[in-house]
């Protein structure tokens, strides 16, 4: 496959067990992949790649079932381990000499590549997992159980608007559960209004991955609990981000916990947990000096 450094990227798709990925590439060097989350997908990293098509291969990705990423049969509940294995296969297309590298990914994402990391080690040198929602690793994992499986009950009662609501509501504060619109886990599908510009060509599809988001994807991968001991033995090659804006907040808990049993700093970001979409340049600009 050949990437170029133009803006419009090399597409592709890939088939795996159960889905046929949708992937894009740019730019030339060792292989970056980039990972979104919630109802978001490559084009959640339109406006960030520029920075780095220089010095990497940029590859962005539809997880399976989002947008135009189908699935081969109805959906269904996903497994952390399978969108893991996706990102191996992947960077098994686009790198098959093997050579080491960079990952990052965002919220439900992160929690994709914190699993790449822990099962396939050989092939990554650095990924920044920002804000990775896995509260089942918090000493309060019940509490927050309970408000995901209430997301979702909003979701089959009332649907998705009240869904997200709920989710806010719930996230935004931490400890604290102050409310704070648009913090939560899918909040990567805010209103048109409040869209930043250089997403808006994705809106429609991340609205109509919403369903599918809050059906399949955010209690299956919130429950997950990773590999901490693999991850331990590469924390080497491991940062962990936040936003600086979710200080307090529910979903920098996890980010911070594993932090600090690694020895490590969490490393800040612009913005909060969408904060690739709220402030593309600044975000960019740290992720390229945290891969440095």
């Amino acid at each position: 496959m050949s990437a170029h450094t133009t803006g419009e990227p090399t597409t592709g798709t890939l088939r795996v067990p159960g889905a046929t990925l949708h992937h894009e590439v740019r730019g030339s060097g060792p292989v970056l992949l980039l990972i979104p989350g919630g109802s978001a997908d490559a084009a959640l990293f339109d406006a960030v790649t520029p920075v780095f098509t220089d010095r990497f291969t940029v590859v962005s990705y539809d997880p399976r079932g989002m947008s135009r990423s189908p699935l081969d049969g109805p959906p269904e509940d996903q497994r952390v381990e399978r969108h893991g294995e996706d990102a191996y296969r992947l960077l098994q297309e686009v790198a098959p000499d093997g050579a080491p590298a960079c990952v990052f990914g965002t919220s439900s994402g992160a929690i994709a590549a914190l699993d790449l990391l822990a099962r396939h080690p050989e092939r990554l040198r650095r990924v920044v997992a920002h804000e990775p929602p896995l509260v089942e690793l918090l000493p309060d994992a019940e509490r927050h159980r309970a408000l995901f499986a209430e997301v979702h009950a909003a979701y089959r009662r009332e649907g998705v608007a009240a869904a997200m609501a709920t989710m806010s509501a719930g996230t935004g504060g931490g400890e604290r559960e102050s409310e704070r619109p648009g913090a939560g886990e899918g909040a990567q599908s805010p209103p048109a209004d409040e869209l930043p510009p250089h997403l808006a060509p994705m809106l429609s599809r991340m609205y109509a991955n919403t369903p599918y988001f809050l059906e399949h994807i955010l209690r299956q991968f919130t429950a997950h609990i990773p590999d901490v001991a693999a991850l331990g033995s590469v924390a080497d090659r491991l940062v962990l981000a936040a936003g600086r804006e979710s200080r307090g907040q529910l979903l920098r808990r996890p980010a911070a916990l594993l932090a600090e049993r690694f020895g490590s700093a969490v490393a800040e970001f612009p913005g909060g947990h969408v904060g690739i979409a709220e402030h593309p340049a600044e975000f960019a600009e740290v992720l390229s000096a945290t891969l440095d």
